[in-house]
């Protein structure tokens, strides 16, 4: 309880609240007259009141009387009323005065709330005087939440509204309304007594298009509001483009491009077929039919392979669900280009300052309009036209290459390139030097038969860029001597000749010798050639001890030649027309020897057999007749 008391002593001075009418400045005490006090409500009712909020009413006291009242205190109970205004105590209220007081109700929980104010005074009717007080607090409505600010097709979605303090004993009705007819909620909800907050449901149904629908809660004059998006339901399929241009692409070379399909609509898409209009278009690796929940994509492979050449177009064509229209159409583009196939030459080598005539082959037939071909060369001493265009039906183009003369040899790669393809070919610069070259620069004549010559060749070729004069040739060496050419000779470029070298050896050994040529060559006047061979015996007799043999046994036979044989021995090959009489394969005639001898194996035979034995060495060969007898058996009495 709150007390308010003061004394008044001489005259009273005061400021009356905030509303006061009819006072004086000042009172003088030692009146004998008291007026008298009238309060104009005996009860004040605020009502309800949202928690947290402040309703305000106004106690107005009256001195009707004739002489002033002294109003000495005011008690006011009740936890959530306060007053205000009246000024400081004692208060005079002169005569036909009056003074007010503001009440205020600040209810800070749900549920009715009582208090009293009390008057004390000297007024002559009543010494003391009460007004009651009443109110009720309630909940204030703070707000509308739903699970779901945006539902597709038809769903149920759950909401709720909140209190800024608990319910009262009896509950708080919320009334609930929606704009939209598409979603529908309960007339009102009811926050349960104690509880912040109540849930409800909001059916939506399907929508064919977008809509916005607005939810209301209200409570005690207090609205709240939520939004809520209603999505029609639908399949639409997503394309990354509207076309494909596959460019220039060579004659039967195929070319892919991808296409991604996706699910932009608010439900799964089917994509049931793919199918291509238009020559040398396809679809490879589809996987079709494919369903795409939205977001999802998958990717469509398209081939464009030309078989001539030319522009070329189509359409792709999707067949699905979409709700954006089917079939969906891609536009397909592309240009058929002829493909390199060769890069030649008239003549792959040039020799100083010339020119030589290139063809540009093609796939196929170049398209209206031509087929440009680019050219390249890899050394500035051959130059080529920026480009050839092969024309319009045509299946190659020709061009020329010009050639300056070179100091020495080199090569020049020409390089054809056109459509993502490229052809080269290597031209051979030669200078205008002569220039000789010989097949060969050594020459083994091997094992020679002493007395049977043996021969080999030398080619001559002149390959500068100028004629090339043999002056001379000599041979070295015992046994070694040339033929076939008649000197001094000239060979023009690329022009050859042929010397014969014959190896006739007198006597057995290895032999060393060369052939020299003297001519004007740029590389060297002089060029030798290295000579070598061996003089070996030839076989002169082949004989075996026994010329006739009966039943098995073994026979020791000899090879003779006509001289003795040089170091590293001479190998003969040996053989036997008759698998009764074995020899061996081969045997060596050692050095310094003039022959040898082998064993042969007889096997017994039943019908008497001749026998041939041959040796070979050197191309040379020597045999021996060997007569087998079969073994009889006699009885003599």
């Amino acid at each position: 309880m709150r007390h308010l008391k003061s004394s008044l002593v001489g005259s009273l001075t005061f400021i009356c609240g905030l509303v006061l009418s009819g006072c004086s400045g000042s009172f003088v005490t030692n009146s004998s007259v008291v007026g008298t006090l009238t309060i104009s409500s005996s009860t004040v009712n605020f009502g309800q009141v949202a928690v947290g909020n402040t309703a305000s009413a106004n106690i107005t006291l009256s001195n009707q009387g004739s002489g002033p009242v002294e109003i000495s205190e005011l008690n006011l109970t009740g936890q959530s009323f306060a007053m205000s205004g009246g000024g400081s105590l004692p208060i005079t209220v002169g005569p036909t005065s009056s003074v007010t007081f503001i009440i205020q109700f600040n209810p800070g929980a749900s549920g009715s709330a009582t208090g009293q104010l009390t008057i004390a005074s000297n007024a002559s009717n009543e010494s003391s005087a009460s007004v009651a007080l009443n109110g009720m607090g309630v909940p204030l409505l703070t707000g509308l939440n739903c699970v779901n600010g945006s539902i597709l097709g038809s769903e149920a979605d759950s909401c709720t509204v909140s209190l800024n303090a608990a319910a009262g004993s009896s509950g708080l009705a919320v009334s609930l309304t929606s704009d939209d007819s598409a979603i529908v909620v309960p007339a009102s909800v009811t926050v349960a007594a104690g509880a912040n907050n109540a849930e409800f449901t909001a059916n939506a149904s399907a929508v064919t298009a977008t809509q916005a629908a607005m939810l209301t809660a209200n409570a005690g004059g207090v609205a709240e509001t939520f939004a809520v998006q209603l999505d029609a339901a639908t399949s639409v399929l997503g394309v990354s483009t509207a076309s494909l241009t596959f460019g220039n692409v060579a004659v039967n070379s195929a070319v892919t491009e991808s296409l991604v399909l996706s699910s932009t609509g608010t439900v799964p898409v089917t994509i049931s077929a793919a199918s291509t209009a238009g020559a040398n278009f396809t679809i490879s690796g589809s996987g079709l039919p494919v369903t795409l929940a939205p977001g999802q994509t998958t990717t469509l492979s398209v081939q464009f392979d030309p078989t001539v050449a030319g522009a070329a177009s189509g359409q792709l064509l999707l067949t699905s669900n979409s709700g954006g229209g089917s079939p969906t159409v891609i536009g397909l583009s592309g240009t058929g280009v002829p493909a390199l196939t060769g890069l030649s030459c008239a003549s792959g080598t040039i020799t100083g300052a010339g020119t030589d005539s290139c063809t540009v082959t093609l796939n196929t037939a170049a398209a209206s309009g031509g087929f440009l071909i680019n050219l390249t060369s890899n050394n500035s001493l051959a130059t080529v036209p920026v480009s050839v265009t092969a024309a319009a039906g045509a299946s190659s183009a020709t061009f020329t290459v010009n050639v300056s003369p070179v100091a020495s040899a080199e090569t020049a790669i020409l390089t054809a390139s056109a459509g993502g393809s490229s052809e080269s070919f290597t031209l051979d610069l030669n200078t205008s030097s002569p220039i000789l070259s010989l097949s060969a620069s050594s020459i083994d004549f091997g094992d020679v038969v002493t007395n049977i010559p043996a021969t080999q060749t030398v080619v001559l070729t002149s390959t500068g860029g100028s004629a090339v004069t043999v002056s001379a040739a000599s041979v070295s060496g015992t046994g070694f001597t040339a033929s076939g050419a008649t000197l001094p000779l000239t060979l023009n470029p690329n022009q050859t000749a042929t010397l014969t070298l014959q190896f006739d050896p007198t006597v057995t050994g290895s032999t060393t010798g060369d052939l020299s040529i003297t001519s004007n060559s740029s590389d060297g006047a002089l060029k030798r050639i290295g000579l070598q061979g061996r003089g070996v015996p030839r076989l002169s007799q082949l004989s075996c001890s026994s010329t006739t043999i009966t039943g098995a046994g073994t026979d020791n036979c000899t090879v003779a030649t006509n001289s003795t044989v040089p170091s590293g021995g001479l190998n003969v090959n040996l053989t036997s027309n008759n698998s009764s009489f074995l020899v061996p394969a081969s045997m060596t005639l050692a050095a310094g020897s003039s022959g040898g001898s082998f064993s042969a194996t007889v096997s017994a035979v039943n019908v008497a057999q001749a026998v041939t034995v041959s040796a070979i060495a050197t191309g040379i060969s020597a045999s021996a007749s060997v007569e087998l007898e079969a073994a009889s058996i006699a009885l003599s009495v």
